[in-house]
């Protein structure tokens, strides 16, 4: 990445409804405050719900937590999505190994989000199980926020 290029991360996963705009809400609302300048997106590995909003439930769980998301649409990831973001997020294994069949070695190798551990897709579950969501993903990108500043101090 060139020194004045702008950061981009990208988070995925299935049809773009609940858990990756979750995790994109969340993203830019604390990389705002802490006053980071990264261009943040998200997308999903299949095309079921491409232009839909998030699932009422995911808006809403996020919204009880002070995160807006309710104008964000879905859409399909594409193969240019590994050049243009400098990380790409998966919510699961199983987006996991979708995006790698479909990476092909161009561009920013997928990874899991949290680590080894999976953020469990809350669409067939309850209430309780997006507000989980929302819990797992700001951990996920607190943790995220530690590693770019850290980043950030080693390469000054």
């Amino acid at each position: 990445m060139a020194e004045n290029e702008k950061r981009r991360i990208l988070f995925i996963c299935m049809g773009n409804i609940c858990r990756s705009p979750t995790a994109e809400g969340i993203a830019r609302a604390e990389f705002a405050r802490a006053g980071l300048d990264i261009d943040v997106d998200s997308a999903g590995t299949e095309d079921y719900h491409v232009g839909e909003p998030p699932d009422e439930r995911a808006i809403r769980a996020a919204a009880a937590h002070g995160y807006d998301i309710a104008g964000l649409r879905a859409r399909q990831v594409t193969s240019a999505d590994f050049e243009r973001f400098e990380l790409v997020f998966a919510m699961d294994r199983m987006n996991l190994l979708a995006l790698q069949r479909f990476h092909r070695g161009i561009g920013a190798a997928p990874t899991l989000f949290l680590g080894d551990t999976e953020l469990p897709d809350p669409y067939y579950g309850k209430a309780r199980d997006f507000e989980r969501t929302v819990e797992l993903a700001r951990k996920g990108v607190d943790a995220l926020i530690r590693r770019l500043r850290s980043k950030a101090r080693h390469a000054s």
